[in-house]
C-alpha cells in the first residue's frame, strides 16, 4: 500500500509538473520573443521573488532592511538597464548586496541575504542585458531551451537508466546517466533553435550549449546544496508541481551569468557581453 500510494503521489506531481510547463512555458516565450517593457517586468518579478524564497531559507526577514534593500537594488537595476546604463545597474547591485550586509551587522546571516542579493541581482542584470544586445532574441530562446532540455531530459533519462548518482549528498535523486543525457539532448536542442532562427556558426553554437547545460546542471546542484543545508525541500510552494521559483530558474540564472562572464572575457561590453563571443 506504501508503494502504490508513493507511486500515486509521483505521477500526480508528474501531472502537476506538466500542467504547470504547459500552461507557463508559452507565456515565458512570448514575452521573451517581444522583449521591451514586458520582458524586463517579467524578469524583476522573477528575481525579486528568487531573492525572496532565498533570504526566506536562509533566515532573513521579508520585512527587514536587508530584504527592503536587495528588492530596491532589483527594481533601480531595471530601470537603469531601460535607460541604457546596464553599468550603472550591476553598480547598483553590489552595493545592495554590500548595503544587505551590513544592516545584517555583518553577521551570517547577513551575508546569506547579501549573497542572495548579489546572486538574483546579478541574474536579473545577465538576463537583461543578453535580451538587449547582440542576437538578444536568439540567444534568449536558445538559454531557454537548452537550460529547459537539460532539466527534462536528465530528469526522464536518470528514471530510465539510473546508474551512480552524480552527488548523492547533496541530491540523492540525480544521476551520472540523467547528468549526459541532459547535456546530449541540451546540446541538440540548443543547435535546433539556432538553426531555426536561421543562425550560423553551429559548431560554436553547440559547444556553447553544452558548456551551459553543464552549468545550469551545477546551478541546480547549488540549490540542492543551499536547501539541504537548511533542511528544506521546495525553496515554496509557488509553481503546483514544481515548488518556487528557485527551483524553476536556478539553473536558468546561473546559465545567464556564465554566459556574461564569458562573453566579458572574450572582449564584450557589460551593456552588450555576447557580442564577444562573435556568434553569427
Amino acid at each position: 500500500m506504501v508503494q502504490e500510494s508513493s507511486s500515486t503521489k509521483k505521477r500526480s506531481d508528474l501531472g502537476l509538473r506538466l500542467v504547470s510547463a504547459v500552461v507557463l512555458g508559452p507565456l515565458v516565450l512570448a514575452i521573451t520573443y517581444f522583449g521591451g517593457v514586458a520582458f524586463s517586468l517579467l524578469l524583476l518579478l522573477a528575481c525579486a521573488l528568487f531573492l525572496d524564497e532565498w533570504l526566506t531559507i536562509t533566515g532573513t526577514r521579508r520585512t527587514s532592511p536587508g530584504a527592503l534593500l536587495g528588492l530596491a537594488a532589483l527594481l533601480a537595476a531595471t530601470v537603469l538597464h531601460y535607460m541604457g546604463h546596464a553599468e550603472a545597474g550591476f553598480a547598483v547591485v553590489l552595493l545592495g548586496a554590500c548595503a544587505a550586509y551590513a544592516s545584517g551587522k555583518f553577521t551570517r546571516t547577513g551575508r546569506w541575504a547579501a549573497e542572495g542579493v548579489l546572486y538574483s541581482g546579478l541574474s536579473l542584470v545577465s538576463l537583461l542585458v543578453i535580451r538587449s544586445g547582440t542576437e538578444g532574441q536568439l540567444f534568449s530562446f536558445f538559454l531557454l531551451f537548452v537550460v529547459w532540455a537539460t532539466d527534462i531530459f536528465a530528469y526522464f533519462t536518470g528514471r530510465a537508466i539510473g546508474g551512480p548518482k552524480l552527488w548523492p549528498r547533496v541530491s540523492p535523486k540525480k544521476t551520472w546517466s540523467g547528468a549526459i543525457g541532459g547535456l546530449v539532448l541540451a546540446t541538440f536542442f540548443g543547435v535546433g533553435v539556432v538553426i531555426a532562427f536561421g543562425g550560423q556558426d553551429i559548431i560554436l553554437w553547440g559547444l556553447l550549449a553544452a558548456v551551459l547545460s553543464v552549468v545550469s546542471q551545477a546551478g541546480d546542484l547549488l540549490e540542492s546544496a543551499i536547501k539541504r543545508r537548511f533542511d528544506v525541500k521546495d525553496s515554496s510552494g509557488l509553481i503546483p508541481g514544481h515548488g518556487g521559483i528557485m527551483d524553476r530558474i536556478d539553473g536558468l540564472v546561473a546559465a545567464a551569468i556564465f554566459a556574461v562572464l564569458i562573453g566579458l572575457v572574450a572582449g564584450g561590453a557589460l551593456s552588450d557581453p555576447v557580442a564577444g563571443l562573435g556568434l553569427g
